[in-house]
């Protein structure tokens, strides 16, 4: 395992997990979310965010967390192990409305990124099986056999994961 493309609904888990892979594994972590935002919620022009993603992919050992279902080719192409987070809806929803109340008005997400009630984000992570579930899927198919694909459902699944060593 040296390139690793962690994937899920908002609310997943990702960034947890990704994070506590990297102190496994000593990989080193990349965190979409704080290279693609700038300062105010300002998303960067498209062309720039895949060169981004094309030089993390390129190199040699990475840990990257998170979607931006445009480029999940980049990373599929490269990765050795695409770790997937399925969690209920519900489970998402209470995970993401428990970070907006505790970080209220606090940069997390990215700098300058103050976190608060995002209204779309929501229905996005309450229309993900619908939405960006199937073009996930169809990204995952399409580079089928490249890697080792896992996915985890549940609390309980990913502390197994960890138990085993890395194994579903």
């Amino acid at each position: 395992m040296k390139r690793v493309a962690v994937v899920g609904c908002g609310g997943a888990g990702k960034s947890t997990f990704a994070r506590h892979l990297r102190d496994v594994t000593g990989l080193p972590l990349y965190h979409l979310d704080q290279l693609h935002w700038r300062p105010g919620w300002v998303a960067p022009p498209e062309d720039e965010w895949r060169r981004v993603q094309q030089e993390l992919a390129a190199q040699e050992e990475w840990i990257i967390d998170g979607n931006y279902g445009k480029e999940f080719e980049i990373r599929f192409a490269r990765a050795d192990t695409v770790i997937i987070l399925a969690p209920l809806r519900r489970v998402c929803i209470r995970r993401v409305l428990w970070r907006m109340a505790r970080n209220w008005h606090r940069d997390v997400q990215a700098k300058g990124c103050r976190e608060h009630l995002d209204l779309e984000f929501l229905r996005w992570i309450w229309r993900f099986p619908y939405d960006a579930r199937p073009r996930l899927d169809e990204a995952l198919a399409r580079n089928k056999g490249d890697f080792e694909l896992v996915e985890l459902k549940t609390v309980r699944e990913v502390r197994n994961y960890f138990k085993n060593g890395g194994q579903g």
